[in-house]
């Protein structure tokens, strides 16, 4: 297995674990992971996600302002945002509306 495959795989574990309803950004799982400067890293791996056996979650990881920047590696042009919207999240113009009441710490949740 080559390290970037790890990385991702540990990726994947962290984001199997958001909570329905709640989101996270890159930077965070990737400061949860010692690595704090791969949050583009964990964006890759976001994007390879659909790729897994078990599913992960990937619409709950947006980035650190809310925005859906990950929303075109999802089939259909709005599925993120339906996603989200399913599970009680606000979002308007691609971005999450009530980031910080949704926001779910990986560093602080899975001590």
């Amino acid at each position: 297995m080559k390290k970037s495959e790890n990385f991702f795989e540990k990726v994947y574990v962290v984001a199997r674990k958001i909570p329905f309803g709640r989101v996270t950004n890159y930077g965070a799982i990737a400061k949860y992971l010692g690595a704090a400067r791969s949050a583009r890293m964990v964006g890759w791996a976001m994007n390879n996600s659909h790729n897994q056996e078990i599913e992960v979650p990937a619409h709950r990881v947006v980035n650190r302002k809310g925005l859906l920047t990950g929303k075109h590696h999802f089939d259909g042009t709005n599925l993120m945002q339906q996603l989200l919207e399913n599970e009680g999240i606000v979002v308007i113009d691609n971005q999450i509306q009530n980031l910080d009441e949704v926001f779910w710490n990986p560093s602080e949740e899975l001590k």
